[in-house]
């Protein structure tokens, strides 16, 4: 199992299935957690929007000094940050001070991967496997953090066990919070074993946004339209979408819970079923024409006028939503010279993690208006937009694997022809 893949390269897998456990809870109780403290919708949405900036401005601020710091010390670094963070939210019901504590960048409230780890991470997977397992990898790296965010939203429910232990209101969320702390440091023991090879293109932080040389046009491109898919996103992050349930529907941690270990494990299997589509019709057909879909059903949530029928809409958009997830990464990878996925990588995560902390903020003041579905309305609406651009833009830019399947493909003709 996996004999293709390095032992660096399972250690990542290890590190990120811990993370997205963690992440998979906090997505379905941050919000619920907030409102306990008594924060307004406005404040849980500028909680959530400063969560993801943290996020963008310490990758940034990594991407810059890491040439001196290092790959391995750049991750270790953030781990720590990440019990910092998780322990701030476990102690203090004070605005300001949740603020800070989402800044540290390590506060998740999308359940997906947060801060440099994504980063640097993307960029090191695939020199630990061949070229030809690279979109496997990285549909096995988020399928593995899907379920294991899966199970994190399920853990959710264990609010209800310290509520029974004594523990009311806002105090029944804090000890998952400490959880989240002590995933942070061991994230930092597995990270300080990684071995030298991770350096072998350093993580390098001029280099980083002023070194891509024959790719420029590309990450640019790439990058604008990542950033457009990841505002709209944004309006719709999974902390977003709890507390949606939580204010139209009243649905408690509980079933907030169930309802989000369901969303892991369907977007997990897609993610299996992503690798074997893009062998079949291409990576960039298989972002786009799962998408699509997928954002139909998101504009139709709001509109049910049932509880379980907007929860059956949600579960059959993230059946399809995250397809597009290790193909996007795959395929950015791909189209770049080796030399540049470090910094490429850089460019487009800063890219969708600003564009994605904008919007929390917009759907709280569409919550405290009562305009509930409005998030999900703007979020389709530019989703479908960012499809319909990303295909006519990149349609003629391929893969080399996907060049050289057509080659064989066009050979054979050519062989079949002559006899």
């Amino acid at each position: 199992m996996l004999a293709w893949l390095s032992l660096d390269g399972r250690k990542l897998l290890v590190t990120r299935v811990l993370r997205t456990f963690a992440y998979g809870y906090l997505a379905v109780v941050l919000g619920v957690y907030l409102d306990q403290l008594g924060m307004t919708p406005v404040q849980v949405g500028l909680i959530f929007s400063a969560a993801i900036g943290g996020s963008a401005l310490m990758t940034i601020f990594w991407s810059l000094v890491a040439d001196r710091y290092g790959r391995r010390k750049t991750v270790a670094t953030m781990a720590l940050l990440m019990a910092v963070g998780g322990l701030l939210f476990a102690i203090t019901s004070d605005f300001w001070w949740l603020v800070i504590g989402a800044f540290t960048g390590t506060i998740s409230a999308t359940s997906s991967e947060v801060g440099i780890f994504q980063t640097v991470e993307q960029a090191v997977l695939p020199q630990t496997a061949p070229d030809e397992r690279r979109t496997w990898l990285f549909a096995i790296y988020n399928t593995l953090a899907n379920f294991a965010g899966a199970l994190g939203s399920l853990a959710a429910a264990s609010v209800g066990f310290f509520a029974a232990q004594g523990l009311h209101g806002a105090d029944a969320y804090r000890p998952l919070f400490v959880v989240y702390a002590l995933i942070g440091l061991v994230n930092f023991a597995v990270f300080v074993t990684l071995s030298d090879r991770v350096e072998l293109a350093k993580v390098e932080g001029e280099r980083r946004f002023l070194g891509i040389h024959r790719s420029r046009g590309t990450v640019a491109k790439l990058s604008v339209l990542f950033g457009l898919d990841a505002f709209a996103g944004g309006f719709v992050v999974q902390s977003v979408v709890a507390y949606w349930f939580f204010l139209r529907w009243g649905f408690d941690p509980g079933t907030l819970a169930v309802i989000f270990f369901w969303v892991g494990v369907l977007s997990g299997l897609s993610l299996l079923a992503a690798g074997w589509l893009a062998e079949r019709i291409g990576l960039l057909n298989t972002m786009v024409f799962t998408h699509l879909p997928s954002q139909v059903l998101l504009i139709l949530v709001p509109l049910a006028p049932v509880p379980w029928l907007a929860v059956a809409l949600f579960l059959a958009r993230m059946s399809v939503s995250q397809m597009d997830v290790p193909t996007r990464q795959s395929y950015t990878m791909a189209v770049v010279d080796p030399d540049e996925r470090t910094a490429t990588a850089g460019i487009t995560n800063v890219a969708r993690t600003t564009a994605t902390a904008i919007s929390p903020t917009f759907a709280g003041m569409a919550f405290s208006a009562a305009a509930l579905g409005l998030p999900f309305f703007i979020a389709g609406a530019l989703k479908l937009l960012y499809d319909v651009a990303i295909y006519f833009t990149f349609r003629d830019v391929h893969p080399p694997e996907e060049l050289e399947r057509r080659q064989r493909r066009a050979e054979r003709v050519v062989a079949t022809g002559a006899r």
